[in-house]
């Protein structure tokens, strides 16, 4: 389940010729708003927010508008979308993409969906891991694979919202194991975080970004990465692969705006989020998030979002999830 991976990885690469010339049709530093707002479904604290609010500085810098980042939560993004799809196609307001839009509209009838938004640029993927609280009796996912067949109320398993990845993630990973554990699900990553520290779930799957400052302080430790080799920055930290469970999963951020975007406004944020990148400071923020750089310009990001809706559509159905 690597989502095309070596593909994406590899995105910034070629990726980042376009954004150069984009730049040089179009400065970002004229932006045609002062005040330029990016919404997300995640409550404070979760993957998106943290990420939106470790950019917007220096998206300001690189672009010369003010950035603002609105939560607005409920309805696993629903709330969100449509107040997306509801705003008028200017440049003036974003939304934090990850695949929760797209699993939502997916598993849901709504009246809009990630239909009505168009993707602006990737900007990152997102690996993701399996984290328990510091004094959890498990130290592998054998072990909490065999306490969970032996008890699976006593090891109940925490995601996000019902819509998110890590949600689809625990799914089959209750598949490829044989357990039955109960999945509780949450507003966002902060939530999730609250749960895991005060013992209403004794595992979760969430980002380096979102558990720094936890792990930091001793507060949980990271039992497992969905990665094809181990963190970087945690190389002590064995992959899923490593302990007999083959699951690779990256999740995306990046930014989508309503439909109907002028072409400009996508270029000039082709030539912003090229400059924050390249930005020494911010590298260093993300690089100690366990962030990877994955440019992909509006042509190419539109694409991949809807291709990887048709790859999760296909695994809902195949999984008993989604109805056909």
């Amino acid at each position: 389940m690597s989502f095309s991976l070596a593909r994406l990885t590899t995105a910034f690469t070629l990726s980042a010729g376009l954004a150069l010339g984009a730049a040089g049709a179009a400065s970002a530093q004229d932006y045609p708003h002062d005040t330029v707002v990016l919404v997300t479904h995640s409550s404070a604290g979760g993957g998106t927010d943290v990420f939106l609010r470790g950019m917007v500085g220096f998206l300001s810098k690189a672009m010369g508008a003010n950035f603002v980042v609105e939560n607005v939560k409920g309805g696993s993004g629903s709330n969100a979308m449509a107040m997306l799809a509801t705003s008028p196609a200017d440049g003036s307001i974003f939304y934090g993409t990850t695949p929760t839009y797209i699993n939502t509209s997916l598993l849901s009838e709504l009246e809009y969906d990630f239909t009505d938004m168009e993707g602006v640029v990737n900007v990152f993927m997102d690996p993701q891991t399996v984290f328990v609280r510091a004094d959890s009796p498990y130290t592998s996912l054998a072990q909490l694979v065999e306490a969970a067949k032996a008890d699976p109320t006593s090891v109940p398993f925490g995601v996000t919202t019902p819509g998110s990845l890590d949600r689809q993630v625990m799914e089959q990973f209750k598949v490829m194991t044989g357990v039955t554990s109960p999945v509780i699900t949450h507003d966002g990553g902060g939530e999730l975080l609250i749960s895991v520290l005060n013992g209403t779930v004794a595992v979760a799957i969430g980002e380096v970004q979102e558990l720094s400052q936890q792990i930091e302080a001793g507060e949980i430790r990271l039992l497992a990465s969905y990665t094809e080799e181990r963190l970087p920055n945690f190389p002590d930290v064995m992959t899923a692969k490593e302990q007999g469970i083959d699951l690779v999963v990256t999740k995306f951020r990046g930014i989508a705006g309503p439909r109907g975007l002028p072409q400009d406004i996508k270029d000039l944020w082709a030539a912003g989020i090229t400059k924050v990148l390249e930005d020494p400071e911010f590298k260093e923020w993300y690089a100690a998030q366990g962030l990877v750089p994955t440019f992909m310009p509006a042509a190419e990001y539109d694409v991949f979002l809807n291709d990887f809706a048709q790859e999760q559509k296909a695994f809902l159905i195949e999984y008993g999830i989604l109805a056909k």
